[in-house]
């Protein structure tokens, strides 16, 4: 039987921020690797005399390993957050983020040790994918969870928000490092991004330090006994349809997202030689973009239901994935800058709503647990390697940009029957936030 609640609540908007400073820094470490793996790392960590798609390959191949040890820093703080707390997972992979990041930004070139290089940089990348592994889903659900009844999409936006403030720091980083000079930028400009997050995690560590849990984790606790299975088995044996499902909806904002900035960076550069930091400004104003109507776009999730909201910026990707790569081969700047800015525009429907989403499909004993498993999977599968999957499609197609986006496509198309299926999967319980209140009652639960 659940115990009074002895936890003093926070301001919702406080909660909000704390989670959106956090995220904003995680990402950008994150974001900042997959930048200089599109630009940088495949003259700095590999042979010269590496033919140069085998160099763009195994830059964006360290970029997927972090992707792959996701799924263990999930099960591993989703544990901790579901037993223990938020608030002390998300003080621990901030630490682990940002000292990755600075030691990246240390490490010696191909030209200096050989084969040393990659594989310390490989070993920096699992790290820095424990951490957002484990990273995400406290986030998430500290805004969610101190979230107003009825506004649990817009409130948990400001965690997904930190995706587009990452990025935005991230690529605004590197567009001011590259106005040095491509000698400069190579020999030591690149390093800067990387260094500067101390700075950032120093602040996001006071702010998360002084961050307080939501009093439903005392109800959590309470329920607790010696004889309960570990979270991430009871998600596996109880919800295992509903972690699925999130995984297949989710590939787009996740696999999807990396095809648009990070591949569409390289092939930019590489296949159509378009300015590099012509390309670079573009993605930044995106990012500020997607900044700009998230907040709005999950607002209007709590209003007419956040599924709806996702489902339409699907379609949106869909109808967008071929137009996005004509305008690249235009070269045309407007057109260029137009396209990248609608594609962010329908990406940012999909990703804000998200987490109220996933967050209503688990029992709040093992929310963060499951919330961290659907995100994870799927960014494990989709985000790691649909860059090298575009990379290599476009490579067998002779250079064309038909089955990147025909991918897209794909993927949207299977992510609006899962995010439709999600509706039917949502917890039914008391305390789980509901992202679609304001809108449709939610139904009764088929069985998981």
């Amino acid at each position: 039987m659940s115990q009074p609640r002895t936890a003093t609540p926070q301001s919702p908007m406080r909660a909000a921020l704390a989670a959106l400073v956090g995220t904003s820094i995680e990402w950008y470490d994150f974001y900042a690797f997959a930048t200089a793996a599109a630009i940088v790392f495949d003259d700095v960590f590999f042979p010269a005399d590496m033919p140069p798609f085998l160099r763009t390959l195994s830059a964006f191949g360290t970029f997927a390993v972090g992707f792959l040890l996701r799924p263990l820093g999930g099960i591993v703080f989703g544990h901790i957050g579901d037993r223990v707390g938020r608030k002390k997972t998300l003080v621990i992979t901030l630490m682990m983020m940002g000292v990755a990041s600075v030691a990246i930004g240390l490490l010696p070139t191909y030209a200096q040790v050989g084969i040393l290089a990659p594989i310390l940089l490989i070993v920096l990348r699992l790290v820095q994918g424990v951490a957002i592994g484990g990273e995400w889903g406290g986030a998430v659900l500290v805004a969610v969870e101190n979230a107003p009844k009825g506004k649990a999409t817009f409130f948990g936006s400001f965690a997904q928000l930190g995706s587009s403030v990452g990025a935005l720091l991230s690529t605004g980083a590197f567009s001011l490092m590259n106005l040095w000079g491509s000698d400069a930028f190579l020999s030591w400009g690149w390093r800067v991004p990387f260094l500067a997050s101390a700075i950032l995690v120093i602040i996001g560590l006071v702010i998360r330090l002084r961050l307080e849990e939501a009093p439903l984790m005392d109800d959590i606790k309470a329920e607790h006994t010696a004889q309960d299975k570990l979270p991430v088995v009871e998600v596996l044996q109880s919800a295992w349809r509903t972690v699925l499902t999130g995984v297949f909806a989710l590939a787009t904002a996740t696999g999807g997202y990396y095809v648009v900035t990070s591949f569409l960076l390289s092939y930019g550069t590489g296949e159509l030689k378009l300015s590099e930091s012509m390309l670079l400004n573009g993605l930044t104003l995106a990012a500020f973009l997607e900044l700009l109507v998230t907040p709005g776009l999950s607002w209007l999730g709590d209003r007419v239901g956040a599924h709806k909201v996702v489902v339409a910026g699907l379609v949106g990707v869909i109808v967008l994935s071929v137009p996005q790569f004509l305008a690249m081969q235009t070269g045309s700047v407007v057109l260029i800058y137009a396209a990248m800015l609608g594609m962010r525009l329908v990406m940012s429907a999909l990703y804000g709503p998200i987490a109220a989403i996933l967050a209503e499909g688990f029992a709040p004993r093992v929310r963060y647990t499951g919330i961290s498993l659907s995100y994870q999977v799927c960014n494990m599968i989709f985000g790691g390697f649909a860059p090298l999957a575009a990379v290599s499609l476009s490579a067998l197609a002779g250079g064309h940009y038909w089955p990147p986006a025909a991918m897209l496509v794909v993927i949207s198309a299977i992510g609006i029957w899962c995010t439709l299926r999600l509706r039917r999967l949502a917890a039914p319980h008391p305390s789980a936030p509901l992202a679609d209140s304001a809108a449709v009652p939610a139904p009764a639960r088929t069985t998981a």
